[in-house]
C-alpha cells in the first residue's frame, strides 16, 4: 500500500491521443500542473456526427510534436527537466494511440527518460487529485475506500477504489455508454455534436417532467443499461412525424437528462453505501454535465469528489497523473508496449 505522505517528487511529460484530442501537459507530484496544452478537433468531426477514426489519426500527427513543445515550453522545462514521460496505451481508437505511443516511445529512446503505459479510465480517475487551474493551494486529497463512476462516451461503470492503483469493478453498462446515448439522442432531436453539451442545452429550457421516460435500474446488480431509454426517446419523436415543426426539443432533452442522471446518481449512492465508501469519485467526459454535477452534490451523503470542468474531457494533465503514482510505484513500461485498444481498468 502506498502512504501519500511519503511519495517522492517527480515531474511527469503526460501525453494522449485516445480519441480526437491530442494533449500534453507537466505535472508535479501527480497533483500540480505545471502546463497543459490540448488540441481540439471537435469542429473537424462534427460534420460527421461523430469522430471519424482515419481523420483523427491524421491529424494526431500533424499536432503532436509541436503540442507536447508546447507544454515543456508553458512549464519552462526541457525534456531533461522531467523524470518520466506517461503515454495512454487505452482504451481507445487504434490509429490515434499508436500516434501518442510512438511519440512518446521516440522521446523515450532519445532522452532516456522511463516510459510509463497508463489506462485512460485510470487518467480520468486521477483527475480528481489534480489542483484546479483557478485554486491556489492543493485541495485535500481523496481518501479511500472510494466509489468510482466513470462515465463516457464510452464508458459507464462502477468501481471500488481501495487504494492507489487498486480496483474492483462492480458494474457497468450492458449496451449504450451514458454519453454515447446523449450522442445518439441527440441526433434523434436534430442537436449537433457532440450531444452532451447541446442536450445539456436543450434542456435548461425545457420541463423535465414532460415525458415520463423509464428508469432501467437492474435491481440486484450494479449494472446500467440505456438502450431502452433510448428507444423511448425515439417512439416519442416518432409521435411528431406529422408535425416536426412542433418537436418539443427542450421538454424531450430535459426529460431524457433527468432519467439518466437519476439512474447513474441512484446506483452509485446505492453502490456506495453498500461498499461503505468513504468518499464518491466522479469522472469521464459525462462529469461535465452540470444537471450530474448537481445531483451528486444534492442527494450525496458523503463527500463527492468532482474534477474541474478543465480536467473532465480527454486531456494529458490526467495521464500525467495517474502515470505519476504508475512511476513511484515503480510500474514503468519496456519500449515494445504495444497499444490496447480495449484495455480494461480491471
Amino acid at each position: 500500500m502506498m502512504d501519500e505522505q511519503i511519495f517522492p517528487p517527480a515531474r511527469i511529460l503526460g501525453i494522449e491521443s485516445s480519441c480526437d484530442e491530442t494533449s500534453a501537459a507537466v505535472i508535479a507530484n501527480g497533483r500540480e500542473p505545471l502546463s497543459i496544452v490540448t488540441a481540439t478537433q471537435i469542429e473537424m468531426h462534427a460534420q460527421f456526427g461523430g469522430v471519424f477514426p482515419e481523420v483523427a489519426s491524421r491529424q494526431h500527427i500533424k499536432t503532436v510534436y509541436g503540442v507536447i513543445e508546447q507544454a515543456l515550453q508553458q512549464a519552462h522545462m526541457s525534456l531533461s527537466d522531467v523524470d518520466a514521460i506517461a503515454v495512454t496505451l487505452g482504451p481507445g481508437l487504434a490509429g490515434s494511440l499508436v500516434v501518442g505511443v510512438n511519440a512518446a516511445k521516440g522521446l523515450a529512446v532519445a532522452s532516456g527518460l522511463p516510459l510509463v503505459g497508463v489506462n485512460h479510465l485510470e487518467g480520468h480517475i486521477y483527475s480528481a487529485w489534480l489542483r484546479p487551474p483557478e485554486m491556489a493551494d492543493l485541495p485535500p486529497a481523496p481518501q479511500f475506500p472510494l466509489l468510482a463512476l466513470l462515465v463516457s462516451g464510452g464508458h459507464t461503470e462502477l468501481n471500488l477504489i481501495t487504494n492507489h492503483l487498486e480496483y474492483q469493478r462492480l458494474g457497468g453498462t450492458l449496451d449504450d455508454a451514458a454519453g454515447e446515448a446523449f450522442d445518439k439522442v441527440a441526433r434523434l432531436l436534430g442537436l449537433p455534436y457532440p450531444g452532451g453539451p447541446s442536450i445539456q442545452e436543450a434542456a435548461k429550457n425545457g420541463n423535465p417532467r414532460t415525458f415520463q421516460f423509464p428508469r432501467s435500474m437492474l435491481e440486484g446488480t450494479w449494472n446500467f443499461s440505456f438502450s431502452g431509454l433510448k428507444t423511448a426517446v425515439l417512439r416519442a419523436v416518432q409521435n411528431f412525424k406529422n408535425d416536426p415543426e412542433n418537436l418539443p426539443v427542450n421538454d424531450l432533452a430535459a426529460s431524457f437528462q433527468t432519467a439518466v442522471v437519476d439512474v447513474l446518481v441512484s446506483k452509485t449512492l446505492a453502490a456506495a453505501k453498500a461498499y461503505g465508501a468513504k468518499e464518491i469519485l466522479l469522472a469521464g467526459g459525462v462529469s461535465a454535465n452540470a444537471a450530474l454535477r448537481e445531483g451528486f452534490r444534492k442527494h450525496s451523503p458523503i463527500k463527492v469528489n468532482i474534477p474541474d470542468l478543465s480536467y473532465c474531457t480527454d486531456n494529458a494533465a490526467m495521464i500525467a497523473a495517474a502515470g505519476y503514482f504508475r512511476f513511484v510505484a515503480g510500474h514503468v513500461s519496456d519500449l515494445d508496449v504495444d497499444v490496447l485498444p480495449n484495455l480494461s481498468l480491471s
